[in-house]
């Protein structure tokens, strides 16, 4: 995300992820770039889950959404918001979550959690400037 951050401006980020297909695909692409591997048995190779974008250990039966293991995971509204947030937050750690509200037209208290979710991924990786680091992706994919 990390390059998608720096490189478009908020318009251009809406397009990009104005579905919760786009950005369900988006994350199922980054987790999965280097191949898939079972959390719980280690095995390679799986087939499709039963939700959109996610995928099942033909071991051991366990299925992955591509949010699980994110800070997306367990998200109570809509993904293409919680995109924005992260954008957002990313382009302005300061901003505040009134202002967050005020433009997305979401409870202050929810974008308040989910910004703290942000910021305390990004701290626990020791990221100071959040658009110069390069792992920033892995920040927000919980990598």
């Amino acid at each position: 995300m990390e390059t998608i951050l720096k490189n478009i401006d908020i318009i251009e980020f809406d397009e990009q992820f104005d579905t919760e297909e786009k950005c369900l695909q988006y994350l199922a692409d980054e987790k999965w770039k280097s191949g898939f591997v079972c959390r719980k048995c280690g095995h390679t190779n799986f087939c499709k889950g039963k939700k959109t974008h996610s995928r099942r250990c033909t071991k051991c039966k366990t299925e992955e959404s591509a949010t699980a293991n994110t800070i997306f995971h367990k998200c109570k509204f809509p993904l293409t918001e919680a995109f924005k947030i992260t954008y957002l937050v990313c382009h302005n750690p300061n901003i505040s979550t009134s202002k967050i509200s005020e433009k997305l037209n979401i409870r202050q208290m929810t974008c308040w959690k989910f910004k703290k979710k942000i910021v305390e991924c990004i701290d626990s990786r020791g990221d100071i400037n959040l658009l110069e680091k390069a792992d920033l992706k892995k920040n927000l994919l919980g990598e």
